[in-house]
């Protein structure tokens, strides 16, 4: 074959001569698109000239070999065949095959020559611009046909030294696309070429991210601020001062970011923003939704009506974004005076355990997004160790530390890490794995937006779109390992370093300060007043009690307290999210001081950290978890396998009561068996409620299976001489238990064969007291259940247990209206199936014999408005009582069950029976749905208060910790629970008042 050994061959002979030999690091993915003809994009690839219709192509591109998989070498592709058969040798071909795609450099590089007849010859001659040619044409279609289609872009990669002179190339919008007459086109044009040598300098390595970031926003901030001049042409913005967000105004701006604006208008003016927005979006995509009300609000507003938002209305998260605000362009006084008061917002206000609570919680909804769509692994900003990870834990400590110390309020996120590591509030290898892998993950978050101006965040998931990313980061095959194994193996590591600084980050630093004596050569100590700040941040109240957990956990040398000194940070973080962080560390406290115990915490830690986080959201819910763990330390152990949290059906609970009391013997060994039974079963029921596992109903149905298991192996105990059956009544009829909830029993027998009705009434008697004692413990403290067996004839002054012939003889004679009512919910639980059975029917005569007359409709709603008037307790507010407050569980139940007697529907629980009244068309949908709704939320909120103030409770907290933990449980703020309490329950009223009261409400 032939050579050419005249210079380069650009000038002689351009790619008509250049090698057989391309290699290609794959099929390439499919050239996306060019963007539209639009204000930011480079117009669509220059025409060819002209040519013979019959000429050859002067090279024609190989055939692209298959895809490669991720262990795979990048394949080579066939030569790329010229018709002159001859190949160009030295330097241009090496560099070449070096660069990151040499099949899509060389095309790009042919219409280059075709469009710029000089360019052959400037490339021959010109070392450097041909290096910075084919670094931007291999690592971007998009930037190539800048190249092709603007005539200054050579000129501007010739010389990377000198920025563009904006105001020039702004004044010159040529190189777009023919006849392009568009406002701001010479913005745009402006934009592309700096941009040019900006990633050219990045592409070359000689710029660092922090460079290329600063550099990126310079250049907004200066086609910003040129916007405005030549808006206030057509005095529309004059005197506006324009606020840079987000990553501008960090001045860390990628090659495709949006810019995030604030607009400020000058004082006593509504300038119109639309002229300078419009010559703006020329160039970039400009977003204002960060400004007060975001896309409702107004474009702009003046100063003093952002001071008022931000005194009465904004989000902890509109603080946080206000950490990055900046003067970019307009007006600099107005500027100047925006930022002076943006800081003062900031750093004039605490930042407590609220709201730090408030922006963790906006950033778990976003990662559980990715998650959701299946891409936490690809996603380099929310992903899990992406991004977001280290720019969300450097401000969340700015917030936290910066009040106090100025050096911390660097808008910018690598600054701002250093400032941090600097004052000792992050460990200092902390630091730099953090700014390694924020460097690493830019990059490459810059190099996949560089492709096609696109702005994408995720790692493609093809091979072969990854291998060229790799190359274009600068990995190559090598002997050990694949480039795209490199890239892979590299992008694990950082984001796996990060998650595991991100869950730790906060809290390694305190426990040093803990735990250290003296400062180590290579940590610096937190400061002691930064030490609490953090731990009330965090929603440690007392650093004193924190401290005497933390050194009692980690105490002695022993493998286990070492896993916990490693475990701690996290757990700490663990709980700092969770409702009550100082009654968790008190739980973990309590469950190490027991040697069984503490091994049994320090196994669940190493093998199960998701075990170990639910564990913290436990204990911190309500001290009866950490004393239920305290005395069943198997139970923790269930957690790291599931166990502990598995959902037990009738049958299952039924089969291990009678197993847990089989081996026991002697009846206060057996009832003490019982008890633990209940407790166990207990437990795993509230913790699958409180860990989201269960709905409201769900956790209902489960306390009543319970309930009804336990009492059925009670009974067994008891062991009654002659047939007798136990009636559940109110909610334990209703199968809608609560954590609070008394047992409601009727007890009814009948006389064994050849036993007289004394004898029959005497022993069912016993039989009826041995169960109450069993169920009911000798003292509060040993029994199982509260029991209330008032709803029988005659309530307190009548039998415990009667006769069927009895009961027939009480409701045929004697019965009154609420006694229909309260056997609605009635339903045999326990006992002779026969006798059951019979008295069901017995019930349902009484209950739906006879239609309800207006003398007892009237009789029950007065018996409602009685209840209203009397039945809430002193020093309680019936506006925000979950019982017996308007629109609460009682207007609703009582609603339902007159609905039911009026139309004859037979339902034993609250919401079947709502549903079914809906289905035989006795209730409206829109009535059904705003009463379950109600009846729900209230239920849900009182069963998880009775969790938190470890007791029976019906009234919301109006202020305090215990609002603020319930609310915490609930994953809502104290003002939020109330709003939505009022909310709910002002809608059922509504309904209640007209379904029940018929429009005529009682006073109250």
């Amino acid at each position: 074959m032939d050579t050419l050994s005249i210079g380069n061959g650009f000038a002689t002979g351009g790619l008509s001569v250049w090698m057989r030999k391309l290699p290609a690091p794959a099929r390439l993915p499919p050239r996306l698109p060019p963007r539209p003809a639009g204000p930011a994009g480079a117009g669509p690839p220059a025409a060819p000239p002209s040519r013979p219709r019959r000429r050859r192509p002067a090279c024609r591109p190989a055939r692209p070999a298959p895809p490669a998989s991720a262990g795979q070498r990048a394949p080579r592709v066939a030569p790329a065949r010229c018709h002159t058969g001859r190949v160009i040798a030295g330097q241009v071909r090496e560099e070449l095959e070096h660069s990151a795609d040499p099949a899509g450099a060389a095309l790009a590089l042919e219409r280059v020559l075709r469009s710029h007849p000089d360019a052959g010859a400037r490339l021959d001659q010109d070392t450097a611009l041909r290096a910075a040619v084919l670094a931007v044409t291999a690592a971007s279609p998009w930037l190539g046909r800048v190249c092709v289609t603007d005539p200054a872009a050579l000129d501007v990669l010739a010389d990377l030294d000198q920025p563009l002179d904006l105001v020039r190339y702004a004044a010159e919008p040529t190189g777009g696309p023919p006849g392009d007459s568009r406002p701001g086109a010479g913005i745009a044009r402006a934009k592309r070429l700096e941009l040019l040598r900006i990633a050219a300098r990045d592409l070359l390595q000689r710029d660092g991210i922090e460079q290329v970031g600063a550099q990126l926003s310079s250049l907004a901030s200066g086609l910003l601020h040129l916007a405005w001049e030549l808006s206030r042409e057509s005095d529309h913005s004059e005197g506006l001062a324009v606020i840079g967000m987000g990553k501008l105004g960090g001045g860390e701006l990628n090659y495709s970011s949006d810019v995030d604006l604030l607009l400020v208008s000058p004082p006593g003016r509504a300038d119109d923003p639309r002229a300078f927005l419009d010559l703006a979006r020329a160039a970039w995509r400009v977003d204002l939704d960060l400004r007060p009300e975001g896309r409702s609000g107004p474009l702009s507003r003046s100063l003093a009506s952002y001071q008022a938002y931000w005194d009465r209305w904004a989000n902890t998260w509109e603080f946080q974004a206000l950490l990055k605000a900046r003067a970019v362009a307009g007006d600099p006084t107005l500027g100047a005076q925006f930022e002076q008061e943006a800081a003062d917002r900031i750093w004039g206000r605490p930042f407590g355990a609220e709201e730090l609570r408030q922006v963790r919680q906006l950033k778990a909804r976003a990662e559980q997004e990715v998650s959701r769509q299946g891409l936490s692994d690809r996603e380099l900003k929310r992903g899990k160790g992406g991004i977001r990870d280290i720019e969300f834990a450097i401000q969340l400590l700015q917030l936290v530390h910066g009040r106090a110390d100025p050096d911390l309020r660097s808008p910018s996120t690598l600054p701002a890490l250093r400032a941090l590591a600097a004052g000792g509030y992050v460990a200092p290898e902390d630091a730099t794995a953090l700014e390694a892998a924020y460097t690493f993950l830019r990059t490459v978050e810059h190099r996949l937006q560089l492709y096609e101006d696109q702005q994408v965040h995720t790692v493609p998931a093809s091979a072969e779109a990854r291998i060229r990313l790799a190359r274009v980061l600068g990995y190559r095959d090598r002997a050990s390992a694949t480039a795209l194994g490199q890239f892979d193996a590299d992008l694990r590591r950082h984001q796996a370093k990060v998650r595991w600084i991100h869950e730790r980050l906060f809290f390694r630093p305190l426990l040093e300060s803990f735990t250290s004596t003296t400062p180590s050569a290579r940590t610096q100590l937190l400061p002691q007043e930064a030490v609490v700040d953090r731990l009330r941040a965090f929603g440690f109240a007392d650093a004193d009690r924190t401290f005497q957990a933390v050194r009692e956990l980690t105490r002695g040398f022993s493998r286990s307290s070492q896993l916990m000194a490693q475990m701690l940070p996290m757990l700490l973080d663990w709980l700092s999210d969770s409702p009550d962080p100082d009654l968790g560390l008190l739980g973990l406290r309590t469950l190490t001081t027991g040697t069984h115990r503490r091994d049994q915490l320090t196994a669940l830690c190493r093998e199960s950290p998701e075990a170990a986080r639910q564990l913290c959201q436990l204990l911190s819910t309500g001290p009866r978890f950490a004393r239920a763990f305290e005395r069943h330390p198997d139970l923790l152990a269930g957690l790291a396998t599931g166990n502990t949290l598995v959902h037990r059906t009738r049958p299952v609970l039924d089969e291990r009561a009678t197993r847990s009391l089989a081996w026991r013997t002697g009846e206060g060994a057996v009832e003490r068996g019982l008890r633990q039974f209940t407790q166990a079963e207990s437990l795993r029921i509230a913790a699958r409620d409180v860990l989201d596992l269960d709905d409201v109903d769900a956790t209902g149905l489960a306390l009543s299976d319970l309930a009804e298991s336990v009492v059925n192996t009670a009974l067994r105990l008891v062991g009654p001489p002659l047939p007798f059956a136990v009636v559940g009544m109110g909610r334990l009829g209703g199968r809608e238990l609560a954590y609070t909830s008394d047992l409601d029993l009727l007890f009814v027998y009948e006389a064994a064969a050849g036993m007289g009705a004394a004898e029959a009434a005497e022993q069912a008697g016993t039989a009826a007291t041995a169960l109450v004692r069993i169920l009911g413990g000798h003292t509060p403290a040993t029994g199982l259940y509260r029991v209330d067996t008032a709803l029988r004839p005659e309530g307190r002054h009548g039998r415990q247990a009667r006769s069927l012939e009895a009961y027939s003889a009480y409701y045929q004679r004697w019965a009154q209206v609420w006694e229909r009512q309260a056997l609605l919910r009635g339903r045999i639980i326990a006992g002779d199936a026969d006798l059951g059975g019979r008295f069901a029917a017995l019930a349902g005569e009484f209950v739906w014999g006879q239609p309800l007359g207006p003398a007892e409709v009237l009789e029950i709603r007065r018996t409602k408005a009685r209840i209203e008037r009397e039945r809430v307790p002193p020093g309680d507010d019936p506006k925000f009582h979950l019982k017996l407050g308007p629109g609460s569980l009682s207007d609703i139940e009582w609603t339902t069950q007159l609905l039911q007697l009026q139309h004859g529907v037979a339902e034993t629980g609250t919401v079947a029976a709502l549903n079914a009244l809906a289905a035989a068309g006795a209730l409206s949908e829109p009535d059904r749905v705003v009463l379950v709704d109600a009846y729900s939320f209230c239920e849900r909120t009182r069963n998880r208060l009775g969790l938190v103030r470890d007791g029976a409770s019906d009234s919301l907290p109006t202020t305090g910790p215990q609002l603020t933990v319930l609310a915490r449980s609930l994953g809502t703020t104290g003002s939020g629970l109330r709003d939505e309490y009022r909310r709910h329950t002002r809608r059922a009223r509504r309904v209640v008042e007209r379904l029940f009261f018929g429009d005529v409400a009682p006073e109250r």
